[in-house]
């Protein structure tokens, strides 16, 4: 493996970046202390320009290459931590209670910062990169909203890539699945509307408990008895609320979840039939079910060529036999893909040591794979935008 020298040399000023970051963990469209710093190290480095408060606390910076070419590439790395309480044991854990960054984006964060540096400083490329910070990228919205403020119109990109670790692969293992890689998805909210009672007279009630016990049942007929089994889709009921005390029937039930899919027509298919489920659920008992439905991430599409080619940037740093394409599409959802509907390019996955999964609280990030990180995406700019 060859990690770029001088960003190996600079090794130990990322890993102090990240645990900095991973130590002070801050929420979707909340990371003012991690853009500020994020902003503060782009000028630092030499930066040419860096652009605070798009997309709410995103940043975005621009590094000219020694050329005169008009060509640009885009690299997005995103901020955000997650909603839990850390139990990892490891000395930089958050000193922010119920706050985590149990996805990693530390270390994505970390991995472009470093990839800045390094350009920054050799501008071995002939055009310009678009350097990409991204808040509230965990259901929130982020790349949206950076996109609606105009992201590509003040900084237009030919290609953008981005980045995410991946504990579940060995070391140092890169991935990109050309075509769609990973999931879109809708989350749902659903609201019964029944009638309480004395727990002791429930016939008095329109129990909403019993009604959304049956409605869950029904809902996980969706996948089994109305999608086609050859178009994958997943359907979680992931919340489950209601009542307050051991002697009363509640008034209301509130159940949540979400879908996940690969082709349109499964995602248009599964909202309806929620809908008509909780409508005929609704006339069978009585009651009122209300249903707040909505699309969150898109399918992520990879740019078949652009996969080649990142595959390729990511083999000078791992090497050939750590690189490849592949055909395993990932049921998570990731909202990079609202950029690459807008921007061809491509996505990879890199492997790092530990075996805590993603979204868990003990998760830990190992910090050997930043300069591994960083030195793909230095030679996926140094590849793209090659000097005349």
């Amino acid at each position: 493996m060859t990690t770029i020298p001088k960003i190996e040399a600079f090794a130990s000023d990322l890993t102090a970046i990240r645990q900095d970051f991973h130590a002070h963990p801050e929420l979707g469209f909340e990371e003012v202390r991690t853009s500020g710093i994020v902003a503060a190290q782009l000028r630092a480095y030499g930066v040419d320009e860096v652009h605070e408060g798009i997309g709410g606390t995103g940043v975005v910076g621009l590094i000219k290459g020694q050329g005169g070419g008009n060509r640009r590439v885009g690299l997005r790395a995103d901020m955000d931590a997650l909603p839990i309480e850390e139990t990892s044991g490891v000395a930089y854990a958050s000193t922010n209670p119920g706050r985590m960054h149990a996805c990693g984006h530390d270390g994505h964060t970390t991995m472009l910062l470093g990839a800045a540096r390094y350009l920054a400083e050799t501008r071995d490329f002939d055009g310009t990169v678009v350097l990409i910070f991204q808040p509230a990228e965990e259901g929130l919205g982020g790349a949206r909203r950076m996109i609606a403020e105009g992201l590509f119109e003040r900084f237009p990109c030919d290609e953008i890539y981005g980045m995410h670790n991946d504990p579940n692969s060995e070391p140092n293992v890169v991935s990109v699945t050309p075509g769609p890689a990973m999931a879109g998805a809708s989350f749902f909210d659903i609201t019964i509307k029944g009638t309480g009672s004395h727990a002791a007279a429930p016939h008095q009630s329109k129990d909403p408990i019993v009604i959304g016990s049956a409605l869950v049942q029904q809902l996980q007929s969706i996948a089994s008895r109305n999608i086609i089994p050859t178009k994958p889709i997943v359907l979680s009921v992931t919340k489950f609320n209601a009542g307050s005390a051991y002697n009363v029937v509640p008034d209301t039930a509130t159940i949540a979840g979400t879908i996940r899919y690969f082709h349109d027509d499964v995602s248009q298919l599964a909202d309806q039939r929620i809908r008509d489920i909780c409508a005929g659920m609704a006339l069978s008992y009585g009651v009122e079910i209300d249903v707040d439905l909505r699309n969150v991430f898109d399918v992520l599409m990879n740019d078949p060529d652009l996969t080649t080619a990142y595959v390729a940037a990511a083999a000078d740093v791992v090497g050939a036999d750590l690189s490849s394409e592949s055909t395993e599409q990932a049921t998570g959802s990731e909202d990079f893909a609202d950029m690459l509907k807008v921007v061809p390019g491509a996505y990879c996955r890199v492997g790092h040591a530990g075996n805590v999964p993603l979204h868990n609280p003990g998760f830990v990030l190992d910090d050997a794979m930043l300069p591994v990180g960083a030195s793909i995406y230095a030679r996926i700019v140094e590849t793209r935008l090659p000097k005349a």
